[in-house]
């Protein structure tokens, strides 16, 4: 079968090769792969700047939905056509402290689905059954391949941070995980600003349309008085940045009240500078957020399910696998929302 695979160590490295198609051993689950997202971290693998381990040859990919073709030796709950997605964290220790307490997604030994075990940019995939979860009904094959980003940030938000009805929320992104944090923000009560640049204009239009209280293009508006004029010059109440940007990160240490939350959910993908002096004097509780943990998968299922937050517009650029390299131009030019590859294609 063809898949994309990174194929060496090192920027670039990255081509459609003929591989094998995956039987699954004991206890895990061959999926048909339906729809396949282009997630941040896969350029990052491409780019060869990313810290999560990765073991080439590797078929990428890991936001996915699908079907379940075949069951290994000693599968139970799953049947063969069971409509499923899958938890990324393919293996870790199960002994250590952070494994032992659920938080399995800080596990030094965790290797994960798309880096260093083969990933979902083919037609079929191979996963531990104890990482899959059914697809509720109501839910469409499309929304579900978003599930993963959208299990990210209910970890960033249920987890990390503290968000009461009548905050304001700054999101700082407004690409799809920006506009997905900003409705989980919006299911909380907050009020949210959620901001862009030029480039980001086509993606503002639906984060106003999806709930987003108000939209500011940084470069023609002033997000500074803007804030001021929403909090009485007191500053946000949470941020959740999404953008991975430098400029956005330590603009909204500006911006963000004193003892305010703050949640880093993007990934910058390299050092960036910013004034730490900052997150001191304000007493900022300021975290970084790492992937997610099964409950942030539940939670993202029932947010689907329930209709509180909608991914189906998200999803407006579809091309082949064979047109990989278009779909990661397009992908890091902020040509679309969210990016899917047609592995069947």
């Amino acid at each position: 079968m063809q898949a994309l695979v990174k194929y060496a160590p090192g920027p670039g490295n990255m081509e459609i090769r003929e591989v094998p198609e995956p039987s699954p051993g004991a206890g895990q689950i061959k999926i048909k792969v339906g729809h396949a997202g282009i997630c941040g971290s896969d350029i990052h693998i491409y780019h060869s700047d990313i810290a999560i381990p990765v073991r080439p040859p590797v078929t990428v990919g890991h936001e996915f939905s699908g079907v379940i073709t075949q069951l290994g030796e000693g599968v139970e709950g799953f049947c063969v056509g069971d409509r499923v997605v899958s938890q990324t964290a393919f293996s870790f220790c199960e002994t250590c402290v952070y494994c032992r307490t659920g938080y399995y997604n800080l596990c030094p030994s965790r290797r994960t689905l798309g880096y260093w075990y083969d990933g979902i940019f083919a037609p079929y995939t191979v996963v531990p059954a104890d990482r899959v979860l059914k697809i509720p009904d109501g839910v469409s094959d499309v929304s579900a391949a978003m599930s993963e980003p959208l299990a990210c940030v209910c970890h960033a938000v249920y987890d990390l941070c503290r968000i009461v009805p009548g905050d304001l929320v700054l999101v700082t992104g407004s690409g799809a995980v920006g506009i997905m944090a900003m409705q989980v923000a919006k299911a909380h009560g907050a009020a949210v600003i959620i901001t862009g640049t030029n480039a980001d204009e086509p993606r503002l239009a639906p984060a106003k349309q999806l709930g987003a209280d108000l939209t500011v293009n940084i470069e023609r508006e002033n997000l500074a008085e803007i804030i001021t004029d929403h909090t009485a010059g007191n500053g946000a109440d949470v941020v959740l940045e999404c953008s991975g940007a430098a400029p956005a990160i330590d603009g909204a240490l500006n911006l963000i009240k004193r003892q305010g939350y703050f949640t880093q959910i993007g990934l910058p993908g390299t050092k960036i500078e910013f004034d730490i002096a900052k997150i001191c004097f304000k007493e900022i509780r300021f975290t970084g957020s790492l992937g997610s943990i099964r409950s942030s998968w539940e939670q993202s299922l029932t947010l689907q399910a329930m209709g509180t937050v909608n991914l189906a517009p998200l999803a407006d650029t579809h091309l082949p696998l064979r047109e990989w390299k278009e779909a990661f131009r397009r992908f890091e030019a902020k040509e679309g929302c969210k990016v899917f590859l047609d592995p069947q294609g």
